[in-house]
């Protein structure tokens, strides 16, 4: 087919060039230059030699598929094969399970049999070493004493009765784990730091209660077989304490701290948040709230301490018969000074304006202290209703399945409230002493501007 094309092509491209010659069958060029000739009959043995050509092709290319056929299905066969001698064998194997099973069943009748009165004991053995095994993994004992664990689960785990040396050990371990309880022991240990690096460490050990070392007191990773500082200490009462037990030295007593859950008190400790976190948790609310009322709080403080001095001026003014202008009741008699020569309804009209120029002075900022008082607590109200609204957002997500999962927004309402209070209750207090103040220099200045007022009436007689 190939050569039959490129003939065609070629009689194709070149019929212009070319002439017809019919008593030859053959095409001759109409021009001088000679061209290669190409005859009918050759285009026809090409034509017929690629045809067998293509026929030989597809012949092998059937064979080949005939062959590998053949292959896949003498495999599919063995393959059957295997899969039939698999079952076989499996059901071999499940009759020799039946009867290995049925066997141990009658040995264990025979063994329980001869066992007798032992069986009892076996359970018993069993039973108190997988306790005794929790009580040790889990204890401080064990960071002074380890490699306790690994012979009492043997025993807990055994299936045969217990030897002479097993019951032993393990009567000797109980009696350890008593005396043990009732010892203050100092001992060297790795101990893992912040930086998860074991140190070697000086421990006080107080039974099995507590460990400490230089004042930090310490945790039992069981699991792990280490002790590890706490990620938070308690309180300095707490350190204090068991730097005294650490220094402690000859007879007598020494006052001590100790933890008789065995760590869980203390790990309440590390998981207690402190203030900073607890005000953290209010979040925006709970910030705005803090630099509100800390604004707040400094105004009424520094008009508390302005006015109570405004008020010492004045009773020292009172004092003396010379006016000053640094103290409002000077100011208010350089006003009758400077209106002596009016008539009494005059002075009154100028101490009374007087007076009044002094009091926005005196009271100026404590209505803000007030008002601030008075929105913190709202601010608190408005804080729980957004973590109230974060609390349903996340039982809608996540359902009530984790309490933890609501614990933020829950944190956010409660916080904001408290925050709100703790605002409002001081500002409160700060706006009663600091207007209380106010109130009392308003007064003085009232009643020396009435008694200079009836003085001056009286001497005008």
């Amino acid at each position: 087919m190939k050569l039959f094309k490129l003939a065609g092509l070629s009689l194709c491209a070149g019929a212009a060039a070319m002439s017809l010659d019919l008593t030859q069958g053959t095409f001759a060029p109409a021009q001088a230059q000679e061209q290669p000739q190409i005859t009918l009959d050759q285009v026809l043995e090409a034509v017929r030699r690629e045809r067998r050509q293509v026929s030989e092709e597809n012949r092998q290319r059937e064979q080949r598929f005939l062959a590998e056929r053949n292959n896949q299905q003498a495999e599919l066969n063995r393959v059957r094969q295997q899969v039939v001698a698999a079952e076989a064998e499996s059901t071999r194997l499940e009759g020799v399970m039946e009867q290995n099973q049925a066997r141990i069943d009658e040995l264990s009748q025979e063994l329980a049999a001869k066992q007798g009165e032992f069986q009892e004991l076996f359970g018993a053995a069993r039973s108190a070493a997988s306790d005794l095994n929790v009580q040790v993994t889990n204890s401080i004992i064990s960071a002074q004493l380890p490699g306790r664990g690994a012979e009492l689960q043997q025993i807990a785990q055994t299936e045969t009765l217990p030897t002479e040396e097993q019951l032993v050990f393990l009567w000797e371990t109980m009696i350890q784990q008593i005396a043990e309880q009732a010892k203050v022991v100092t001992f060297e240990a790795e101990v893992v730091g912040a930086d998860g690096q074991p140190r070697a460490e000086e421990v006080t050990r107080i039974g099995p209660f507590v460990a400490f070392s230089d004042g930090r007191y310490l945790t039992y990773k069981g699991d792990l077989g280490v002790l590890q500082f706490l990620a938070r200490q308690p309180g300095k009462v707490a350190t204090d304490a068991a730097r005294r037990v650490e220094r402690a030295t000859g007879e007598g007593f020494v006052r001590g701290v100790i933890d008789p859950s065995l760590g869980t008190l203390l790990s309440l400790v590390v998981e207690t948040p402190t203030v900073v976190e607890r005000v953290r948790q209010g979040r925006a609310v709970g910030y705005t709230i803090i630099v509100v009322a800390s604004l707040a709080a400094l105004l009424g403080i520094y008009k508390w301490v302005t006015l109570t001095m405004t008020a010492n001026a004045v009773n020292a003014q009172v004092r003396r018969k010379k006016a000053s202008k640094n103290n409002p009741l000077g100011r208010v008699m350089l006003a009758y000074e400077n209106s002596q020569s009016a008539d009494v309804e005059t002075i009154a009209l100028k101490l009374d304006d007087a007076i009044l120029k002094e009091v926005p002075k005196l009271e100026g900022g404590l209505n803000l202290v007030k008002v601030i008082a008075a929105v913190a607590p709202l601010l608190g109200l408005l804080g729980t209703v957004i973590g109230m609204i974060n609390t349903f957002q996340a039982i809608t997500l996540f359902g009530t399945g984790d309490p933890q999962i609501m614990a933020g927004g829950i944190s956010e309402a409660l916080v904001t409230t408290v925050l709100g209070l703790i605002a409002a209750i001081p500002l409160l207090l700060l706006h009663a002493f600091a207007s209380g103040a106010a109130r009392r220099v308003t007064q003085v200045l009232e009643e020396q501007a009435a008694g200079i007022i009836a003085q001056h009436a009286e001497g005008g007689r």
